[in-house]
């Protein structure tokens, strides 16, 4: 079978990320997988043309606003994978919401990483229930054993020594959702009693506005550091090599930093939200929590790292 495969693919981002992994799985199966990036993508006339000239079976899409509406009223049958945004945040725009009802209508089927997911989807699009169907992701470690973390330390200008530096690890692409603004006071505090202590926020620059946003907050706040993103494999070498790794967003779908950080046993706290509620265990798992001031104590950090952090059982090991 020939597949067209839609998807935001913004480098070094969740969805990229869950895409290339969607896409192997499906050439390993024997079919061919054409992965495009959506927002190469101008209208549904632009996808009929590519699949009439590519002769494709099957259409699949993750994020049913940025990749599904292209697959609307064309001539092959076509799934979508909810992305977290488009069910989270896209819903409270009245037209892309309508736009959304119709890709699932016209959809075979439907795929939401967690019950809450399926349960936010069926909230706007109750005639849609009977094919959502739920799989958690699935994650893979692969972290570079020649990963030079003193080097990386003093590159980001954090320049205590490894075994004196407890960075806690902030990934996301820098977007209003992500929230990134949401802890560096509490932590600029913090790292005022405890040096040692740094917040790093790594990840692509998505948004250009929000980003000279958060860079003119930073120019004032010790103890809190703004990294550009680095390659995957370095990048969950660095996660194992941190203290912690915390999630400020907004809403998720199913984050893949928080699953990353789990499968290398690393510490996470991450904010109450239903998508992190969703694959996380309070006080178990790692800590959810509502005020960033909760995450600093002393009680709790010690609880943290005696925490394993285990890989969760609803996640399926590749």
């Amino acid at each position: 079978m020939r597949i067209l495969f839609l998807a935001p693919l913004r480098a070094n981002t969740g969805n990229s990320t869950t895409a290339a992994r969607i896409r192997s799985h499906l050439e390993a199966a024997g079919h061919e997988c054409e992965l495009r990036d959506a927002a190469g993508v101008q209208s549904p006339l632009e996808a009929a043309k590519l699949i009439s000239q590519r002769t494709f079976d099957a259409g699949l899409a993750i994020h049913m606003y940025k990749a599904g509406r292209f697959l609307l009223a064309n001539r092959i049958p076509f799934g979508v994978i909810f992305g977290g945004t488009d069910v989270n945040e896209d819903v409270k725009n009245e037209e892309k919401c309508r736009v959304m009802g119709a890709v699932l209508d016209e959809a075979r089927f439907a795929v939401a990483f967690t019950y809450k997911m399926k349960e936010a989807a069926a909230k706007h699009w109750p005639q849609a229930i009977s094919k959502i169907h739920i799989q958690p992701q699935g994650i893979r470690t692969t972290p570079n054993v020649a990963f030079d973390f003193e080097a990386f330390l003093h590159h980001a200008g954090m320049m205590h020594s490894p075994e004196n530096t407890q960075i806690f690890l902030l990934i996301c692409g820098l977007r209003r959702v992500k929230d990134p603004l949401y802890l560096v006071e509490a932590f600029s505090e913090w790292h005022e009693r405890e040096p040692r202590v740094c917040l790093a926020i790594i990840g692509p620059m998505v948004d250009p506005l929000f980003t000279n946003e958060v860079k003119a907050k930073l120019q004032n706040i010790d103890g809190v550091h703004l990294i550009e993103e680095i390659p995957q494999a370095d990048l969950q070498a660095l996660i194992k090599s941190s203290f912690a790794v915390v999630n400020s967003s907004l809403s998720e779908g199913m984050s893949a930093a928080i699953l990353e950080a789990m499968d290398l046993e690393v510490p996470v706290l991450a904010r109450d939200i239903p998508g992190n509620a969703a694959i996380m265990r309070h006080g178990d798992t790692g800590l959810l929590f509502t005020n960033p001031k909760h995450i600093f104590k002393k009680e709790n950090l010690a609880s943290y790292r005696g925490t394993t952090c285990q890989h969760i059982r609803t996640v399926q090991r590749f």
